[in-house]
């Protein structure tokens, strides 16, 4: 399990991005040397986890919560078979593009250990939105992605340092439950019967989707 690549994004104007400034950086690309990662501070405020990632709307992205955002090589891999095109690395704006690793497979709370410095925690999954629509030109796609349910993983920086390409992946934690990120993300978008089940996760799971899932059951049981 390692570090295929690690993405950066700039700020660019677009114009498919759902911001009134029209900028998005989405579009992130990979980089050579080490990244220094660490904790960006709260939703709203803070930014990206790695050092030279820049975001646009703090609103919904970044944050300590989601500071880094992970897909598999082999996620990418049969996403080009379907659409019949090239994925680069960092093509669904992923900061790590991993091989090896089960990352929509990985469990909410789940610690990687990566190179010799970082851990990051697993606490959620990436919800599509129009601005991904827009930046790979496909039709329909918040739709596909979303009932493909193979998200990619948003991690939260436990441990902060430098990482770069070709560093191994250690799996140092897996909780006592069930609950993946496929199956956290099923919860809340498209199977919310499944969202009491959220509940065995804990204080792991990332706090807007413990907030849907408290109001859930308070709704309708569980």
């Amino acid at each position: 399990m390692k570090i295929l690549s690690v993405n950066l994004g700039r700020l660019t104007a677009v114009p498919y991005t759902e911001q009134p400034q029209g900028l998005t950086g989405i579009d992130k690309r990979p980089v050579a040397g080490p990244v220094r990662v660490s904790a960006p501070g709260p939703k709203g405020t803070g930014g990206s986890g790695l050092a030279g990632d820049e975001i646009a709307h703090l609103r919904h992205h970044g944050g300590d919560d989601q500071a880094v955002y992970a897909v598999a090589r082999e996620d990418l891999d049969t996403w080009e078979r379907e659409l019949g095109r090239p994925l680069n690395a960092g093509a669904f704006g992923e900061n790590l593009t991993t091989e090896g690793l089960e990352v929509s497979g990985a469990l909410i709370g789940e610690r990687w250990r990566i190179g010799a410095e970082v851990v990051l925690e697993v606490t959620s999954g990436r919800v599509p939105c129009l601005t991904f629509q827009g930046h790979l030109g496909e039709q329909q796609w918040v739709k596909r992605f979303t009932r493909a349910a193979a998200p990619g993983a948003y991690l939260r920086v436990i441990e902060p340092g430098e990482i770069r390409a070709g560093d191994a992946v250690e799996i140092v934690h897996r909780p006592d439950h069930e609950v993946t990120v496929a199956m956290a993300f099923r919860a809340v978008t498209t199977e919310r019967e499944l969202l009491p089940r959220l509940l065995t996760v804990g204080e792991a799971l990332h706090p807007e989707w413990r907030e849907r899932t408290l109001e859930y059951v308070e709704k309708y049981g569980g």
